[in-house]
Protein backbone atom coordinates (compact mmCIF):
# COMPACT_ATOMS: atom_id res chain seq x y z
CA UNK A 1 0.00 0.00 0.00
CA UNK A 2 1.52 3.31 -0.76
CA UNK A 3 -1.53 5.91 0.23
CA UNK A 4 -2.97 6.02 4.02
CA UNK A 5 -6.00 7.88 5.01
CA UNK A 6 -6.13 8.69 8.31
CA UNK A 7 -8.88 9.00 10.67
CA UNK A 8 -7.91 12.24 13.17
CA UNK A 9 -9.51 11.59 16.74
CA UNK A 10 -8.94 8.62 18.30
CA UNK A 11 -6.29 7.60 16.29
CA UNK A 12 -3.67 10.20 16.11
CA UNK A 13 -4.25 12.44 18.26
CA UNK A 14 -6.07 12.27 21.44
CA UNK A 15 -8.49 14.75 21.66
CA UNK A 16 -10.78 13.72 24.44
CA UNK A 17 -9.79 15.82 27.23
CA UNK A 18 -10.55 19.46 25.29
CA UNK A 19 -13.42 17.99 23.42
CA UNK A 20 -15.12 17.52 26.95
CA UNK A 21 -13.70 20.22 28.56
CA UNK A 22 -15.34 22.35 25.60
CA UNK A 23 -18.60 20.64 25.61
CA UNK A 24 -19.19 21.44 29.42
CA UNK A 25 -17.93 24.95 28.75
CA UNK A 26 -20.67 25.57 26.13
CA UNK A 27 -23.00 23.46 28.21
CA UNK A 28 -22.47 25.50 31.09
CA UNK A 29 -23.39 28.61 29.18
CA UNK A 30 -26.69 27.81 29.14
CA UNK A 31 -26.66 25.84 32.77
CA UNK A 32 -27.25 22.69 31.38
CA UNK A 33 -26.28 19.66 32.83
CA UNK A 34 -22.47 18.62 32.34
CA UNK A 35 -21.36 14.93 30.75
CA UNK A 36 -18.66 12.87 31.90
CA UNK A 37 -15.68 11.94 29.89
CA UNK A 38 -17.11 8.75 29.55
CA UNK A 39 -20.39 10.16 28.20
CA UNK A 40 -18.45 12.52 25.47
CA UNK A 41 -16.37 10.09 24.61
CA UNK A 42 -19.25 7.20 23.56
CA UNK A 43 -20.40 10.47 21.65
CA UNK A 44 -17.52 10.97 19.58
CA UNK A 45 -17.25 9.70 16.11
CA UNK A 46 -20.04 11.43 14.25
CA UNK A 47 -18.95 15.36 14.16
CA UNK A 48 -19.23 18.07 16.73
CA UNK A 49 -22.92 19.11 16.11
CA UNK A 50 -24.03 15.23 16.74
CA UNK A 51 -21.77 15.47 19.70
CA UNK A 52 -23.33 18.70 21.07
CA UNK A 53 -26.44 17.33 20.40
CA UNK A 54 -26.16 14.29 22.21
CA UNK A 55 -24.74 15.85 25.45
CA UNK A 56 -27.29 18.51 25.21
CA UNK A 57 -30.41 15.42 25.69
CA UNK A 58 -33.53 15.58 23.93
CA UNK A 59 -35.10 17.36 26.71
CA UNK A 60 -33.28 20.70 25.66
CA UNK A 61 -33.18 19.74 21.85
CA UNK A 62 -34.53 23.63 21.07
CA UNK A 63 -30.83 24.75 22.60
CA UNK A 64 -28.59 22.51 20.37
CA UNK A 65 -27.90 25.46 17.41
CA UNK A 66 -26.68 28.02 20.24
CA UNK A 67 -24.51 25.77 22.88
CA UNK A 68 -22.84 24.41 19.38
CA UNK A 69 -21.75 27.65 18.65
CA UNK A 70 -20.63 28.30 22.24
CA UNK A 71 -18.80 25.03 21.55
CA UNK A 72 -16.92 25.70 18.31
CA UNK A 73 -15.87 28.97 19.58
CA UNK A 74 -14.47 27.30 22.30
CA UNK A 75 -13.26 24.88 21.00
CA UNK A 76 -11.50 26.76 18.33
CA UNK A 77 -9.67 27.96 21.20
CA UNK A 78 -8.57 25.98 22.79
CA UNK A 79 -8.29 22.22 20.90
CA UNK A 80 -4.51 21.98 21.62
CA UNK A 81 -4.54 22.37 25.29
CA UNK A 82 -4.44 19.05 26.22
CA UNK A 83 -4.56 17.51 23.00
CA UNK A 84 -1.68 15.12 21.77
CA UNK A 85 -0.46 12.55 19.22
CA UNK A 86 -0.83 9.12 21.09
CA UNK A 87 2.79 7.50 21.63
CA UNK A 88 4.44 6.19 18.60
CA UNK A 89 2.10 7.95 15.87
CA UNK A 90 4.90 10.63 14.96
CA UNK A 91 7.26 7.72 14.54
CA UNK A 92 4.98 5.66 12.29
CA UNK A 93 4.34 9.29 10.07
CA UNK A 94 7.95 9.72 9.75
CA UNK A 95 8.27 6.06 8.60
CA UNK A 96 5.79 6.48 5.89
CA UNK A 97 7.77 9.67 4.87
CA UNK A 98 10.52 8.18 4.41
CA UNK A 99 8.98 4.68 2.27
CA UNK A 100 7.32 7.56 -0.09
CA UNK A 101 3.68 7.04 1.10
CA UNK A 102 0.93 9.35 0.35
CA UNK A 103 -0.89 10.68 3.80
CA UNK A 104 -4.05 12.04 4.65
CA UNK A 105 -6.51 13.00 7.30
CA UNK A 106 -10.06 12.69 7.06
CA UNK A 107 -12.40 13.85 9.89
CA UNK A 108 -15.93 14.93 11.34
CA UNK A 109 -14.26 17.90 13.12
CA UNK A 110 -15.11 20.85 11.76
CA UNK A 111 -12.61 21.50 8.83
CA UNK A 112 -10.95 24.93 10.46
CA UNK A 113 -10.05 22.95 13.97
CA UNK A 114 -8.76 19.97 11.59
CA UNK A 115 -6.28 22.42 9.97
CA UNK A 116 -5.34 24.20 12.99
CA UNK A 117 -4.09 20.47 14.38
CA UNK A 118 -2.90 19.07 11.51
CA UNK A 119 -0.27 22.41 11.26
CA UNK A 120 0.59 22.30 14.56
CA UNK A 121 1.11 18.41 14.91
CA UNK A 122 1.12 16.62 11.46
CA UNK A 123 2.50 19.76 9.09
CA UNK A 124 5.64 17.85 8.00
CA UNK A 125 4.54 14.05 7.70
CA UNK A 126 1.01 14.38 6.10
CA UNK A 127 0.12 15.49 2.86
CA UNK A 128 -3.74 16.14 3.17
CA UNK A 129 -6.30 17.47 5.92
CA UNK A 130 -10.16 17.44 5.18
CA UNK A 131 -12.77 18.15 7.80
CA UNK A 132 -16.25 18.75 8.01
CA UNK A 133 -17.03 20.88 5.12
CA UNK A 134 -21.11 20.25 4.79
CA UNK A 135 -22.51 20.66 2.20
CA UNK A 136 -20.12 20.58 0.14
CA UNK A 137 -18.43 17.52 1.02
CA UNK A 138 -20.19 14.83 3.14
CA UNK A 139 -19.63 14.04 6.81
CA UNK A 140 -18.06 10.09 7.49
CA UNK A 141 -19.87 7.51 6.74
CA UNK A 142 -20.12 8.97 3.52
CA UNK A 143 -17.45 7.82 1.03
CA UNK A 144 -16.87 12.03 -0.02
CA UNK A 145 -13.94 13.22 2.48
CA UNK A 146 -11.84 9.83 1.59
CA UNK A 147 -12.64 10.13 -1.78
CA UNK A 148 -11.60 14.14 -2.01
CA UNK A 149 -8.59 12.62 0.29
CA UNK A 150 -7.39 10.19 -2.75
CA UNK A 151 -7.87 13.28 -5.50
CA UNK A 152 -5.82 15.65 -3.91
CA UNK A 153 -2.98 12.87 -3.45
CA UNK A 154 -3.20 11.55 -7.31
CA UNK A 155 -4.13 8.34 -5.82
CA UNK A 156 -6.52 5.12 -6.64
CA UNK A 157 -8.78 3.09 -3.90
CA UNK A 158 -6.56 -0.19 -5.01
CA UNK A 159 -3.38 1.55 -3.54
CA UNK A 160 -5.07 2.87 -0.11
CA UNK A 161 -5.86 1.94 2.86
CA UNK A 162 -8.01 3.71 5.64
CA UNK A 163 -7.07 3.27 9.55
CA UNK A 164 -9.33 4.64 12.34
CA UNK A 165 -10.86 3.81 15.67
CA UNK A 166 -14.51 3.53 15.37
CA UNK A 167 -17.07 1.97 14.01
CA UNK A 168 -18.23 4.90 11.86
CA UNK A 169 -14.53 4.80 10.48
CA UNK A 170 -15.70 0.79 9.32
CA UNK A 171 -18.39 1.96 7.63
CA UNK A 172 -16.39 4.75 6.28
CA UNK A 173 -13.53 2.68 4.49
CA UNK A 174 -16.52 0.46 3.66
CA UNK A 175 -18.41 2.86 1.70
CA UNK A 176 -15.28 4.01 0.23
CA UNK A 177 -14.28 0.84 -1.38
CA UNK A 178 -11.30 0.50 0.71
CA UNK A 179 -9.68 -2.05 3.40
CA UNK A 180 -9.54 -0.68 6.91
CA UNK A 181 -7.34 -1.34 10.18
CA UNK A 182 -8.85 -0.80 13.11
CA UNK A 183 -7.06 0.93 16.59
CA UNK A 184 -7.68 -0.10 20.13
CA UNK A 185 -5.55 2.91 21.64
CA UNK A 186 -8.51 5.14 20.52
CA UNK A 187 -12.56 5.83 21.88
CA UNK A 188 -13.50 2.07 21.01
CA UNK A 189 -12.16 -0.81 23.07
CA UNK A 190 -11.01 -4.57 20.61
CA UNK A 191 -14.46 -5.90 21.94
CA UNK A 192 -16.86 -3.14 20.42
CA UNK A 193 -14.52 -3.14 17.47
CA UNK A 194 -14.86 -6.73 16.20
CA UNK A 195 -18.60 -6.66 17.49
CA UNK A 196 -18.76 -3.73 14.37
CA UNK A 197 -16.98 -6.36 12.29
CA UNK A 198 -13.59 -5.12 12.73
CA UNK A 199 -11.14 -7.88 11.48
CA UNK A 200 -7.84 -6.17 10.83
CA UNK A 201 -7.09 -4.45 15.09
CA UNK A 202 -3.61 -3.37 15.78
CA UNK A 203 -2.60 -2.02 19.43
CA UNK A 204 0.50 -0.26 19.08
CA UNK A 205 1.45 1.71 16.09
CA UNK A 206 4.41 0.20 14.73
CA UNK A 207 2.47 -2.54 14.37
CA UNK A 208 0.95 -1.05 10.85
CA UNK A 209 3.67 -2.03 8.67
CA UNK A 210 4.34 -5.32 10.35
CA UNK A 211 0.37 -6.07 9.60
CA UNK A 212 0.81 -4.95 6.06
Amino acid sequence: MKTFIFDLDGTLLDTLEDLWASVNHALAQFSLPLRSMCEVRQFLGNGARYLVAKSVGPSHESLSDEVYAAFRTYYLQHNQDRTRPYPGILNLLRQCKERGCHTAIVSNKPDAAVQQLHQRFFADVIDVAIGEQQPAVRRKPAPDMVLLALEKLHATPDEAIYIGDSEVDLATARNAGLPCISVDWGFRDRHFLEQQGATQIIHLPDELFALL
